[in-house]
């Protein structure tokens, strides 16, 4: 019997000006699209379980207001990945520059744990900021 699909109950749908552009980025970073209609262009992609969708800006969208680059102001997307620095080779082979580089970094989940990650931050070709993260595990707080 197959394996029935996942759906994540919480999906962001970013308004993209070139769907093209916006796939070789995020194909990059090892997303694949699950599914993409053509009117208007759409594409639904994932990543383990993380799950995104973009749609190529057109008359009939949902904008509230002017789309002015960077998209995305006040919000950033973490996105966890096996392999930060294959991530982040990738799409310097794009020609992305770091919004900010990599480097670990540890939060408190309790009083007594911190858990970390190393993760770095890129602009996707839209402007929306990604934060792509590996998970380093626990450790004790000081």
């Amino acid at each position: 019997m197959p394996e029935e699909a996942y759906w994540n109950p919480l999906v962001p749908e970013l308004t993209v000006r070139s769907l093209e552009a916006s796939l070789r980025f995020y194909a990059a970073v090892g997303f694949g699209v699950r599914f993409r209609r053509d009117r208007p262009a759409f594409a639904y992609l994932e990543l383990g379980q993380a799950q995104l969708m973009l749609e190529e800006q057109h008359g009939e969208g949902w904008d509230v207001g002017p789309l002015d680059r960077p998209l995305g102001r006040g919000v950033n997307f973490q996105i966890e990945v096996p392999d930060v620095a294959a991530v982040h080779l990738a799409l310097q082979a794009l020609g992305v520059q770091p919004f900010r580089g990599i480097e670990d970094s540890w939060y408190a989940v309790s009083p007594y744990q911190l858990e970390g990650q190393r993760e770095f931050l890129a602009q996707d070709p839209d402007g929306y900021l990604m934060r792509f993260c590996q998970y380093l595990g626990t450790r004790r707080a000081a």
